[in-house]
C-alpha cells in the first residue's frame, strides 16, 4: 500500500506541469541571493518568537514553570497567526501585550505583501516565459521536431491523428508557436544544447529535423543539430529530412538514424505516376493513413517464423486485417523476394492496416 502511494505520489511530482514549475524557480532563484533570505527568514522566526516571550512574561502566569512554559507555546501559535493576518486581538490584556500585537500586525502585513507579491510575480513570470517559448516541456517519451517549414507542419498534423497521441514539442526561433495549440514550444536554436534540453531532448523518443528552407545551409544547421543530438542524447532516434541529395553521406557521418531525401522520393513517385495513372493517390492513400489505411512496422510472431511470404500474408489478413507490403531483414527490405524465401528470428513486416490491434509494434535500438 505504501508503495503504491509512494508511486502515485512520483508520478505526480514527475509530471511536465511540476517539471515546468521547477524549471523556472531554478531560473529565478539561480542569481538570487539565498544567504539574505536566510537571514531574514532567521530574524523573523527570532522576532516572532521574542514577542512569545514578551506577551508570555507579560500575561502570565508566573507561578510555576509549567504554566510559564505552556503560555509561551500558546503565545507562539498567537503570535504565528497575527504575523499572517489571522490572529486572535483578545489574546492579550495588558498595555504591553498590545504594542507586541501591533508590532506584530505591522509585520505581518509587510511579510504577507511581500509573499504575495513574490508569488504573484513568480506566476505572472511562469506565464510569460511559456508563451515566449522560454520554459521546459518536462515530457518523456515525446517526439522533438527541430526546425520549421511545410513538412514539419504536415506530419504534426499526421502525427495527431495517430493512435498513440505521442506528445510533441517544437523548437524554433519565433516569437509564437509556429504549431498551434496541443504543440509545446522551445523558442531557441536547434543547434544549441542548452535549448535542445529544454525540449527535454534526453528523454524523448526521437527527434525530427527539418531544415528552415531548401538552401545547402539549412541543410548544414540540420547536421549540426544532429551532431547536438548525438552528443548529448545518443539513444534518441533521429530522423532528417535533406534538401541536397549530395548531403546523405555527411548525414550519414553525423550518425543521423533515418535520412530521407523528399526531392528523391517526389520525383521518383512523379515519375512513376505519369506512367500509371492514379498511383500518387495510393501511394498517398496510404502513407498518410487515409481511409483504414495506416502504415505500420511490426514485429513477426513467432508463430509466424518458418512461413513463406505467401503464408505470411494469408495469416496477417485473416488473424490481423493487415495486408503485407514487405519483410525486413537485417537493414534490407524484401518487398517481391523468390518463392522460396521463409521467414526467420529477427524479421520484422511493413503492413498495412486499420490499427495495430494485437500486433506490436516494432522497438528498434538506436544503433
Amino acid at each position: 500500500m505504501k508503495g503504491r502511494l509512494a508511486r502515485r505520489i512520483g508520478a505526480v511530482v514527475a509530471a511536465p506541469l511540476f517539471a515546468r514549475i521547477g524549471f523556472h524557480f531554478r531560473r529565478i532563484t539561480g542569481g538570487a541571493d539565498r544567504k539574505f533570505f536566510l537571514r531574514l527568514l532567521l530574524g523573523l522566526g527570532a522576532i516572532v518568537l521574542l514577542a512569545s516571550l514578551l506577551v508570555a512574561v507579560s500575561e502570565g502566569p508566573r507561578d510555576s514553570v509549567g504554566g510559564f512554559l505552556a503560555k509561551v507555546g500558546t503565545s507562539f501559535y498567537w503570535a504565528v497567526t497575527t504575523v499572517m493576518g489571522s490572529g486572535d486581538p483578545s489574546y492579550v490584556t495588558t498595555p504591553a501585550g498590545f504594542i507586541i500585537s501591533w508590532l506584530l500586525v505591522l509585520f505581518g502585513v509587510a511579510i504577507v505583501a511581500s509573499i504575495t507579491g513574490a508569488l504573484v510575480g513568480f506566476l505572472i513570470d511562469f506565464l510569460l516565459k511559456e508563451g515566449q517559448g522560454m520554459g521546459a516541456s518536462g515530457y518523456k517519451d515525446h517526439i522533438v521536431v527541430c526546425g520549421w517549414n511545410a513538412t514539419a507542419r504536415e506530419l504534426i498534423a499526421e502525427l495527431g491523428t495517430d493512435e498513440y497521441t505521442t506528445r510533441i514539442v517544437v523548437v524554433h526561433e519565433s516569437e509564437k508557436n509556429p504549431a498551434g495549440s496541443g504543440v509545446y514550444f522551445v523558442n531557441g536554436d536547434i543547434t544549441d544544447a542548452e535549448d535542445l534540453r529544454r525540449a527535454g531532448i534526453e528523454e524523448a523518443m526521437a527527434a525530427i529535423i527539418c531544415p528552415g528552407d531548401a538552401s545547402n545551409d539549412a541543410d548544414m544547421r540540420s547536421i549540426l543539430c544532429c551532431m547536438a543530438i548525438e552528443a548529448i542524447a545518443p539513444q534518441v532516434r533521429t530522423v532528417v529530412e535533406v534538401n541536397n541529395p549530395a548531403h546523405v553521406e555527411h548525414f550519414h557521418r553525423a550518425d543521423a538514424d533515418e535520412i530521407v531525401v523528399t526531392s528523391r522520393i517526389a520525383s521518383r513517385l512523379l515519375a512513376r505516376a505519369s506512367l500509371y495513372p492514379g498511383l500518387a493517390e495510393i501511394v498517398t492513400d496510404i502513407v498518410s493513413g487515409g481511409k483504414g489505411s495506416e502504415l505500420y512496422r511490426v514485429s513477426i510472431p513467432d508463430s509466424c517464423i518458418g512461413l513463406t511470404l505467401d503464408e505470411l500474408s494469408v495469416r496477417l489478413r485473416s488473424d490481423h486485417k493487415a495486408t503485407l507490403l514487405g519483410v525486413n531483414r537485417d537493414g534490407i527490405a524484401y518487398v517481391n523476394p523468390p518463392t522460396e524465401f521463409r521467414l526467420a528470428q529477427g524479421d520484422d513486416a511493413v503492413v498495412v492496416a486499420e490499427s495495430l490491434g494485437t500486433l506490436a509494434p516494432l522497438k528498434l535500438q538506436h544503433d
